[in-house]
């Protein structure tokens, strides 16, 4: 397939016209202006957007199904409905649950071709808990939170080579030997749900912790200790430049203000934005969710709990987090795009394969229109939406 007059999105600038070509499901070259092979198929895109597919590395569910339900059916519908919104590739993430719900969700990922889903690829799991401070649960079952367990995790472990990402309060006993023992296996310990001290913030870094979940959200701040002030985990994050920052940019879960303080002190290298979608996407208002154990509804633009006294995950799709980094955070599109693309690509290690209009990667392309709304989203040259 050969696509012109598009504008293509690349990492460091926009070709304001160019032609993208794809043969077996990689992009294989890019250019101003490209002629037609014989046999290949055209599309002309008038002027659209074409840029690399959104990767969101924080996403429990999608049109009432949830991660929890461990069923394939579940995992492809999530996936099917997140490619709407312009995302090629997600890791499904847990909750804080029962250990035998856990494994559940790693073996169901096992079990399905992650990149014949009907939309986005599994890309893997995201353990979010079930390792928090009680005093930042979130919408997690507080009766669920525990402390690191060498034996349960080490059953988590079997399934390492499916697990992205682990979300956990770095000042729990035994969270060092365990973030310590996640990087030792290649997986990322992402510090969250935390009550953390900056000295405890630190000393997770020491061990290996180098990204934060939900940044601002369920995450401990600058307060009183005695007569003086010391940091929390948002401040450690914000201000050690190898940390990598998860934000929630749909509006509602963080204010333009502190979207913006983050772009300052992160930069555009910094940040990836993930949605933190749970069963709400794509129900209309007043519908209700489950998210584990909890109960949410869905609002105008927002979910919360059953009982509207906290937010409930969101119910935003990827394309919506980049279109408000450049309306309310006055972000450059390639930078707000890199969030969504490149930067979450290198969290993963796989930016030689996805991220970016590169030769030699996987076609993985979403095409959008001034407005930033998704006109088609394809998956390895596939279209998928």
């Amino acid at each position: 397939m050969l696509f012109i007059n598009a504008r293509l999105v690349l990492a460091d600038r926009i070709l304001t016209r160019g032609a993208l070509r794809v043969t077996d499901g990689r992009i294989t070259e890019t250019a101003e202006h490209l002629s037609a092979q014989p046999g290949e198929a055209v599309m002309d895109l008038a002027g659209k957007f074409l840029m690399p597919g959104f990767i969101d590395i924080h996403i429990h569910g999608a049109r009432n199904r949830d991660t929890m339900e461990a069923t394939a059916e579940a995992f492809g519908s999530i996936c099917q409905f997140h490619a709407s919104g312009g995302t090629t590739g997600l890791a499904l993430t847990t909750v804080a649950a029962p250990q035998e719900n856990i494994l559940a969700v790693l073996k169901t990922a096992g079990q399905i071709d992650p990149n014949q889903t009907g939309g986005a690829r599994l890309l893997g799991i995201h353990l979010e808990g079930p390792y928090f401070s009680p005093e930042k649960p979130g919408a997690h079952d507080t009766s669920l939170i525990r402390h690191p367990d060498p034996a349960e995790y080490g059953q988590w472990l079997e399934y390492r080579d499916r697990i992205t990402q682990v979300t956990l309060a770095p000042e729990l006993p035994g969270a060092l030997e365990f973030i310590e023992t996640l990087t030792a296996h290649g997986i990322r310990a992402s510090g969250g749900h935390s009550d953390a001290w900056d000295e405890e913030a630190a000393a997770a870094f020491a061990h290996g912790m180098r990204q934060v979940t939900h940044t601002y959200n369920c995450m401990s701040s600058a307060r009183r200790r005695g007569p003086y002030r010391a940091a929390g985990l948002l401040e450690f994050a914000m201000g050690e430049p190898e940390i990598l920052c998860e934000l929630i940019a749909d509006g509602f879960h963080v204010s333009p203000t502190l979207m913006r303080a983050l772009y300052r002190a992160k930069g555009p290298d910094g940040i990836v934005l993930v949605t933190d979608a749970a069963g709400g996407a794509g129900l209309a208002v007043g519908e209700t969710f489950q998210i584990g154990h909890i109960q949410g509804r869905v609002h105008e633009g927002i979910a919360l709990t059953a009982d509207g006294k906290s937010l409930c995950a969101s119910v935003a799709r990827m394309n919506e987090l980049v279109r408000n980094m450049i309306e309310k955070v006055d972000v450059p599109m390639v930078e707000a795009v890199r969030m969504a693309t490149l930067n979450p690509a290198k969290a993963l290690g796989l930016e030689e394969r996805i991220g970016t209009l590169n030769p030699g990667g996987e076609a993985d392309l979403v095409v959008l229109d001034d407005r930033l709304d998704v006109v088609m989203t394809f998956v390895a040259g596939q279209r998928v939406f």
